[in-house]
């Protein structure tokens, strides 16, 4: 959102990066040849000394790439560390592929992972060291930035409390003005409200405001153009926070259309390299679950056959990413024909239509297993929200606000809605809810977290019928 107001700060944490990588480069030889065998002997140091200008070179373009050198005043610590470890991943798969085609030498592959490693590690120290420097010093008063926020609606509170929740931002609130005589010597969010609108010049002369965020509602744009004007030749930089919190879906945001700025209300995060990375990470992780699940699957499949005449596997048309129907795999819990009579219905407590084993499977999740086998085939993820049958959807996406939103995610075997305890027969509303949040929220490592929560919580659903 903030403009790039120190870029020689920018181009010296470019630089220290640079170094970080090259360094880690060099490292990662000493610890790989030092602390391990190497039965083929050791490498000359000056093979990987000759190859650290094509290290910096894919390192430059990565990090940039990655949106890592936007300011620190407006990106939190999760989504800076996330960015690091994308493009360190990227980074050494660029690397990688160029030490193939590198002729002078062969590079370990032992090395390329220690890199990695000490790369991800070095990178998130180096950044920690550099945020809490600038905490230190802003802490003490300097490097702040003043700030005066016009407008003092339902976005001038939201702004107001966005500022108080990040007083490490080195932006400083000194007031908020307001054309309500209501609102006059109010605090909102420990901010007071220092004067009207109209004092707008002489108050940033009188505080030497060095920024103006104006958080004005849509049905005063006449107020606005004015502000605006009066604005005009004052050496301050103008944000404009536009009105439209109730209109943003999911992952709104400002793009740049050649010149134009176009501001995204709704948009699915599966774009670019965030595509790639989680189908990369879906086809690694669920190939590793099939083969230790392997023997529990077969355990079941050889139970299921001898309690029950039919098919092993349930095939079922569920929807998925962009609401495209597909067929998910589950292991046969009820018997043959069980909708046969009744249509489309959902699984109720004591349901007769279930098998013995069915009942132990469904308890326990163990049906979902063949769910593996959808996501290798790319039908489905790991983590997203849960698929649902279109005759469902049809109902829900009528009754249910926003529903239909949570189909800009590929659907997962397990999601934020399940491991927050929301699974089978609970309320839809708070599985929304949890959804959509994940949704907006996406990242790798929220990925990994919920793996971790699925497994360490278990598979034990007391709500699966």
């Amino acid at each position: 959102m903030l403009k790039k107001h120190n870029q020689l700060f920018l181009s010296l944490t470019l630089v220290t990066d640079l170094s970080v990588a090259c360094v880690s480069w060099i490292a990662s030889y000493y610890i790989r040849f030092t602390f391990f065998d190497a039965p083929k002997g050791i490498p000359p140091i000056e093979d990987y000394l000759q190859f650290i200008p094509v290290v910096a070179l894919v390192w430059a373009v990565s990090l940039q790439v990655s949106g890592l050198y936007i300011p620190m005043r407006s990106d939190s610590r999760f989504h800076e560390y996330y960015r690091i470890f994308k493009a360190t991943t990227i980074s050494t798969v660029l690397i990688i592929a160029g030490a193939f085609f590198y002729r002078e030498a062969e590079f370990s592959r032992a090395v390329m992972g220690i890199f990695w490693g000490t790369s991800v590690l070095s990178l998130m120290l180096s950044h920690s060291v550099i945020r809490s420097v600038l905490r230190s010093v802003r802490s003490k008063g300097y490097n702040l930035r003043f700030v005066l926020i016009i407008g003092a609606g339902e976005l001038g509170r939201a702004l107001a409390e966005n500022f108080s929740r990040h007083p490490e931002s080195g932006l400083k609130v000194l007031g908020i003005l307001s054309d309500d005589e209501n609102d006059m010597g109010r605090e909102i969010c420990g901010y007071k409200v220092i004067g009207s609108i109209d004092r707008v010049k002489e108050i940033i002369a009188k505080l030497n405001i060095d920024q103006i965020f104006i958080a004005l509602p849509r049905h005063m744009d006449k107020r606005l153009e004015k502000t605006l004007e009066a604005l005009g030749d004052e050496m301050v930089d103008i944000k404009l926070a536009p009105d439209i919190l109730n209109l943003i879906q999911i992952s709104g945001g400002v793009e740049d259309f050649d010149g134009i700025p176009i501001i995204s209300l709704s948009e699915s995060p599966m774009y670019g390299w965030n595509r790639v990375l989680k189908r990369l990470f879906d086809i690694v992780f669920s190939l590793v679950f099939i083969v230790i699940a392997s023997p529990v699957m077969l355990a079941i499949s050889i139970a299921i056959k001898l309690e029950s005449k039919g098919p092993v596997i349930f095939r079922q048309e569920r929807m998925s990413l962009g609401g495209v129907p597909f067929n998910i795999f589950k292991f046969r819990s009820m018997t043959v024909d069980a909708e046969s009579e009744t249509g489309a219905v959902w699984a109720k407590k004591h349901d007769n239509r279930r098998t013995k084993v069915g009942e132990f499977i469904r308890k326990t999740s163990l049906d979902e297993f063949p769910q593996l086998f959808n996501v290798l085939k790319g039908d489905m993820s790991l983590v997203g929200p849960r698929p649902e049958r279109p005759v469902f959807v049809k109902d829900f996406k009528k009754s249910i606000s926003m529903y239909m939103l949570r189909h800009k995610m590929k659907a997962g075997i397990t999601g934020w809605a399940q491991v927050n305890g929301w699974r089978g027969n609970t309320s839809i509303d708070k599985r929304i809810e949890f959804d959509l949040y994940y949704i907006e929220n996406w990242s790798l490592l929220l990925d990994i977290k919920i793996l971790w929560l699925t497994i360490f919580k278990g598979f034990i659903n007391d709500h699966a019928y």
